[in-house]
């Protein structure tokens, strides 16, 4: 039987898998490594970028407040006037628990993994709003060039500083690029500004030991593949039905592999159940195949909203690996 490490390779490299790729099996994701300030559940905070994040009880996740009074950047032409980079120079002490947990980790089963987020189109959102951002890029598209290689010479610093203490394996991205139905921008306005750093910054990770890609964007970016390529992304984590993940896979197959397919919205609620949950992975299963496909929920880490939901699919996973292999 393949390691979970072994089995990943065959099944990106369309070699011999002996079973499903088993959502996020392969990844041993060191959480522990000081990034940034998140809140909790209930909780309104402001982190090191300024940016004031609340995460109501009701709702899954947490999101930037954007009214005049929080907004970070309320004019891109003056940006640097208001940013204040975060440091990346952390104590041995902060380390320590990161260190400890990548040690634990047996390499031969599973990639040691780092956690990058948000990634750098969701920063200039998350500093300014949606709708400011984008209309940054038409109205001006210099000082939006420049926020973005403020935020990627940041991303290069941090990273320098992960590979020296945890010599990862693995890179997990997050930077959600679309909605469920289309990008949030056109591949050519895409490539104009996010697609050059972002090949600057994987290539640094990939140049100091880092094996793998995997990018984050629980969204419709079929459009946008040839761009990930293009990146040095390895695999797209979150690739929703919207996407036509079995074309994709025939299309790009052997240059980018794909995970998702078991969309989380339709899934991850208060009264989810089992059966429903295998109809779908099955569905996945059988449509998009042995090869450049791990079935997984589009959710972007090992877990659910919902008690019981990520366990659930996976158990359905398992059951298919004994079905088709």
């Amino acid at each position: 039987m393949l390691t979970k490490r072994q089995n990943l390779m065959e099944t990106i490299k369309g070699g011999n898998p002996d079973r499903f790729v088993n959502q996020y099996e392969y990844l041993d994701i060191i959480l522990e490594a000081p990034l940034r300030t998140r809140p909790q559940r209930g909780e309104t905070i402001t982190n090191e970028w300024g940016i004031t994040l609340s995460w109501p009880e009701d709702q899954m996740g947490p999101f930037p407040i954007h009214d005049d009074a929080h907004r970070v950047i309320k004019d891109i032409t003056k940006w640097r006037d208001v940013i204040q980079c975060p440091t990346v120079d952390f104590s041995d002490e902060q380390w320590a628990p990161a260190i400890a947990h990548a040690k634990a980790v047996d390499r031969e089963d599973k990639f040691v993994t780092v956690f990058f987020a948000s990634g750098t189109f969701e920063m200039t959102h998350f500093l300014m709003g949606m709708e400011d951002a984008l209309m940054g890029l038409y109205e001006e598209p210099e000082h939006m060039h420049d926020l973005i290689d403020f935020l990627t010479d940041y991303e290069l610093r941090y990273a320098e500083k992960v590979i020296e203490r945890l010599k990862p394996d693995a890179l997990f991205h997050h930077d959600d690029w679309g909605s469920q139905i289309a990008s949030f921008m056109s591949p050519d306005m895409f490539k104009e500004f996010f697609v050059e750093p972002y090949k600057k910054v994987y290539k640094f990770w990939k140049d100091n030991g880092v094996e793998l890609i995997v990018h984050h964007s629980d969204s419709y970016a079929a459009n946008l593949v040839p761009d990930m390529i293009d990146m040095g992304i390895d695999i797209w984590q979150g690739v929703m039905t919207t996407n036509n993940t079995p074309e994709l896979i025939q299309k790009y197959g052997g240059q980018i592999s794909f995970m998702g397919e078991i969309d989380s919205g339709p899934l991850d609620h208060p009264d989810w159940d089992a059966k429903t949950i295998a109809q779908h992975v099955e569905k996945a299963c059988t449509t998009c195949g042995k090869h450049y496909f791990i079935p997984c929920l589009t959710q972007g880490l090992n877990l659910s909203s919902f008690p019981g939901v990520y366990d659930a699919a996976t158990e359905a996973i398992n059951q298919m690996s004994k079905k088709i292999f």
